[in-house]
């Protein structure tokens, strides 16, 4: 704990009276954007396989941690102690099979009563609105399904795609098409689920083989900018036909 005493005292410098003007001036809506960022950036040094660069963002996020406990602890509501020995808490009570001496653990049951002391109401309730829009609808979907609200298969959801495509191409202005457009997203999503599919990965990883391929387009071609459309094709099909041959 000798390190992380250490950072709990820095964050406690920083935010004090001779400290740095900006970190006194955060709160926890200002500084939760980086927390996001930061978690992000956990997950593409894991995606990389970069260890170095795991090790630094980690740091990173948890030192955002300790900055929402320092602006917590200014404010009397609590400090990084009660962060710490909540999770314990948690941790301990969600695996009675190791730390309470029974014989196994019910997950959902488990979290179902956490959700009822934390005065969770409904099945959909406690999902964070800050989450990834992918992934939040992802396990709203799943809460639904918990209580029997859900399709019997895939099938179900594949035609409810169709049936949004219609809606936003029938839509009779942005803010109708935006809002069948999200419709459309959620069924893909949906879909996804029942596939057993990862919506929120796969679309990263789409992203990713985006990237790379339009990075290899203009390797290829220095003046792509300049290229017509038509050429930019070719060469995108180039792309894929290389990688297609190296996977293969």
């Amino acid at each position: 704990m000798q390190m992380f005493d250490r950072l709990v005292a820095v964050m406690a410098r920083l935010r004090g009276p001779d400290g740095c003007d900006w970190d006194r001036a955060q709160n926890f809506a200002s500084i939760a954007p980086y927390t996001i960022e930061e978690a992000y950036e956990v997950a593409d040094a894991i995606a990389r396989d970069d260890p170095a660069a795991l090790k630094d963002e980690l740091g990173d996020l948890q030192l955002q941690v300790v900055f929402h406990a320092a602006i917590a602890a200014d404010r009397g509501a609590f400090g990084i102690d009660d962060v710490l020995a909540g999770i314990v808490d948690k941790m301990e009570r969600r695996h009675p099979h190791i730390f309470g001496g029974a014989e196994g653990a019910d997950w959902e049951a488990i979290k179902a009563a956490e959700r009822a002391n934390a005065a969770v109401t409904g099945a959909l309730g406690g999902v964070a609105l800050g989450l990834p829009a992918l992934l939040r609808a992802e396990k709203l979907q799943r809460r639904a399904a918990r209580v029997g609200f859900d399709w019997h298969d895939a099938a179900g959801p594949r035609a409810k795609i169709d049936e949004e495509l219609v809606e936003v191409e029938t839509a009779t202005d942005a803010a109708h098409r935006a809002e069948e457009v999200g419709d459309l997203l959620f069924a893909v999503v949906n879909w996804a689920r029942h596939l057993g599919v990862d919506a929120e990965a796969a679309l990263r990883a789409a992203n990713g083989k985006f990237e790379a391929r339009f990075a290899a387009m203009e390797a290829l071609d220095p003046a792509f900018p300049e290229r017509s459309l038509d050429e930019q094709e070719a060469l995108w099909n180039r792309v894929k036909q290389d990688a297609a041959q190296r996977q293969g």
